[in-house]
């Protein structure tokens, strides 16, 4: 990689310093003493074009010679630097066709909510992508920097990559790493949950919300009304979305991969934002359909809502995302605080002990 970055670097280089030369000995110092005719030859012998397409080439010879070093002498190391630049390839891929979302919304004036879910999904998982992405970028960008990336990539690789540059096992492997993490936090959201029950006043709601976190905690899975039927609990105290308790705001944030170590006001604004961007992204998916997702579209749509999908058949991933539309689809903007405890109401135990809605 090195090779090739150094080589581009020197080739680009020498292709302006050609281009200028050529041009100032065509059109400059001597062109009062050459006719037409005698420059017509310099141009077509020696135009920067030609020694752009030359040097290209020479590059590409030297690349491919490169890799197939590699892939013979250091297998292991061919295989992190073919991530590497397939991982770029991807990454500047989808930045190209995020530019493109955005002239699109500024050309037509077309809002976030109304795109269509695969761009609206593309602009929410780029986003995030490229917080993690930027310092990785910006590490690669001096010459032979491209080794210390191998490095942090074959010892960080979750930490520092995106999945971009993660191989298909490290995907599924990481993503098994961070669902497991999420639901540590599960059991802290239920109980925080039935701490606040005791503060609801009618009792009728206060027995189906302690009956549907019970039926969480025993190994069942609740179905979609039980869960609807307390949704009036979601909207405003004590457990809307601007008005549940700090602590509940930091058990919940981990759900959604936020950290839950800043102040309180920021914790509720950012758990207000990705839940309002979650509903905004459901209500793309009921458009466009479910049934209209490729296999890992749809375990990924899973997956940011809480479920592990990699353990799981294709079938079961279609019966879980279709509970979950029902539950958001009922939903207003003001009941998003539900949406996210239905992260741990609809996936803790499924799919075991399964209930049909």
């Amino acid at each position: 990689m090195a090779l090739s970055c150094s080589s581009l670097c020197s080739g680009l280089s020498l292709t302006r310093l050609c281009g200028f030369r050529t041009n100032r000995i065509t059109y400059g110092l001597y062109s009062p003493y050459l006719s037409s005719q005698s420059r017509l030859p310099l141009c077509r012998h020696y135009s920067s074009s030609k020694v752009r397409r030359g040097i290209g080439r020479y590059i590409q010879r030297l690349n491919t010679k490169y890799e197939v070093f590699l892939k013979r002498r250091f297998p292991r190391f061919y295989q992190l630097y073919h991530t590497f630049v397939e991982g770029f390839k991807l990454l500047f891929r989808d930045a190209n066709e995020v530019r493109r979302i955005r002239t699109k919304m500024f050309s037509d004036g077309v809002q976030f909510k109304d795109l269509p879910y695969r761009e609206m999904e593309k602009l929410r998982q780029f986003r995030r992508d490229m917080i993690k992405a930027v310092p990785l970028v910006m590490i690669s960008i001096p010459p032979f920097a491209n080794y210390l990336v191998f490095v942090l990539m074959y010892f960080f690789p979750r930490q520092l990559l995106v999945p971009h540059f993660w191989t298909p096992k490290q995907q599924v492997e990481f993503q098994r790493l961070y669902h497991s993490y999420r639901a540590q936090h599960h059991w802290p959201v239920l109980k925080g949950l039935e701490n606040t029950s005791q503060k609801v006043k009618d009792g009728q709601l206060q027995g189906c919300l302690k009956d549907l976190c019970a039926k969480v905690q025993s190994g069942s899975n609740p179905k979609v009304s039980e869960i609807l039927a307390v949704r009036n609990l979601f909207s405003g105290p004590p457990l809307g979305i601007k008005r549940m308790s700090v602590n509940q705001m930091r058990n919940i944030s981990p759900l959604l991969f936020l950290t839950p170590r800043l102040p309180g006001f920021l914790v509720g604004r950012r758990l207000n934002s990705h839940a309002l961007e979650l509903l905004q992204l459901d209500r793309a998916l009921s458009r466009l359909g479910p049934h209209q997702l490729s296999e890992p579209e749809l375990r990924q749509a899973c997956y940011i809502r809480g479920l592990y999908s990699h353990s799981l058949g294709i079938n079961q991933c279609r019966e879980w995302l279709s509970q979950w539309l029902q539950v958001s689809s009922a939903l207003k903007d003001s009941e998003v605080s539900l949406l996210l405890h239905s992260m741990v109401f609809l996936s803790a135990n499924y799919p075991n002990s399964a209930s049909r809605h």
